[in-house]
């Protein structure tokens, strides 16, 4: 196992253990089998399991896992603050008390804002006293470190690295993902600020590995090689890459994600696999319905549409399907005070004007509104706009 350190020159595993998609059994997690896999990874180096309060019974099996296996002060442990479910740190004490009890430990090693979005945010957070509320959590011991994780554009990315002093950032970030979201400028950004980032995502969900397309699974088996080692080679050859998180839930995918992670060094992704990934990339935007970069100069929108994020949900149906597509688009476009959904597009033509591919962004909007904002987007979004509200 191959190890990085952050801020506090602590030696995090390169791979982390997702604990998001732990195998269910009924209405819950398979414990037993959860163990087994947390006691393979950890027998393989893994000292980083990242969790959250909304993962259904994660943190319950998490935390029972750990016990049973006797290694809690072994590892660290990341768990997350829903603060889209608060209106007060009172509210957020609550929560915090209920992980603890859930992992069964008396502190969090890693603990993150769930899922920022814009400046907004987090200024809200500040307004209820939150900067406070994390002060008297780190100086009684019961948080170590504080950081944040992300779903939004690079540009808020930014203005959120440089609002506080964070510990570390959580962000999605693979091979097609470069330029979506934070991205590699905002990894790029934060690292510059001697920020460590974990990343998510790394395997889109799996979907870089399930879902290619057969001429891109095709390539890859000739290669040699397995779509999940090139996707994670090519994030641990970067070193503002501080930690990759999968989402183990087989043995023999803990196996091969360990053996990755031993060469996991910069300079480990070869010039033929890197060319292989642009082969495997090429075949993958052939399944795509806009052919945007994500290169942003359509951007800002005067509206406040984001443009990139909607081509990249949209395009994400043909190539990865609607339910994962229409869940990113309503956390990128609703979980932030001020929604950038597209169907506030007035037609302005701005965009178009800037854009170095020519594309008919108006007319491909109108597009992808009648595809991801559907009626349940709108009850879900009405339902988020009143809970800002109220906060």
């Amino acid at each position: 196992m191959q190890y990085r350190k952050f801020k506090d020159q602590n030696e995090i595993s390169l791979l982390g253990f997702g604990c998001m998609r732990f195998t269910k059994k009924g209405n819950s997690m398979d414990i037993d089998k959860a163990t087994k896999e947390i006691k393979l990874a950890y027998e393989g180096g893994v000292n980083y399991y990242d969790t959250a309060y909304v993962y259904g019974s994660s943190e319950e099996t998490l935390g029972t896992a750990l016990k049973t296996l006797g290694i809690r002060d072994k590892v660290y442990i990341a768990t997350k603050l829903p603060h889209y479910l608060i209106k007060s740190v009172a509210g957020a004490e609550r929560i915090f008390q209920e992980e603890l009890h859930r992992l069964q430990t008396d502190y969090i090693d890693y603990y993150l804002m769930h899922m920022l979005t814009d400046t907004a945010t987090w200024e809200k957070l500040c307004e209820i006293g939150i900067k406070d509320w994390i002060e008297d959590k780190i100086k009684s011991g019961q948080i170590k470190h504080i950081g944040f994780s992300y779903h939004g554009k690079s540009d808020e990315f930014k203005k959120i690295i440089d609002a506080y002093d964070w510990d570390f950032a959580q962000i999605q970030y693979n091979y097609m993902d470069e330029f979506s979201q934070a991205g590699v400028e905002g990894l790029k950004y934060a690292a510059g600020k001697n920020i460590p980032i974990v990343i998510m995502e790394g395997l889109r969900g799996g979907r870089l590995v399930e879902l290619l397309p057969n001429s891109a699974k095709q390539m890859i088996s000739d290669f040699g090689t397995t779509p999940a080692a090139l996707a994670f080679k090519w994030l641990y050859n970067q070193p503002e890459v501080t930690c990759v998180l999968s989402g183990m839930n087989s043995l023999e995918m803990v196996e091969e994600n360990l053996r990755t992670a031993e060469i996991g060094i910069p300079g480990c992704l070869t010039d033929e696999e890197s060319s292989l990934i642009k082969k495997i990339k090429e075949e993958i935007n052939k399944t795509l319905k806009v052919g945007c970069t994500g290169c942003g100069y359509c951007m800002p929108c005067p509206q406040g549409v984001d443009i990139p994020g909607t081509f990249s949900c949209y395009n994400k149906i043909y190539s990865e399907g609607r339910a994962k597509s229409k869940r990113e688009y309503l956390q990128a476009t609703t979980y932030r005070k001020n929604p950038s959904s597209a169907s506030l597009c007035i037609g302005c033509g701005k965009c178009e004007i800037h854009c170095p591919q020519h594309l008919p962004i108006r007319q491909e909007l109108k597009n992808a509104v009648r595809e991801l904002e559907t009626t349940s987007y709108k009850i879900k979004k009405a339902g988020i706009r009143l809970l800002h509200l109220w906060g």
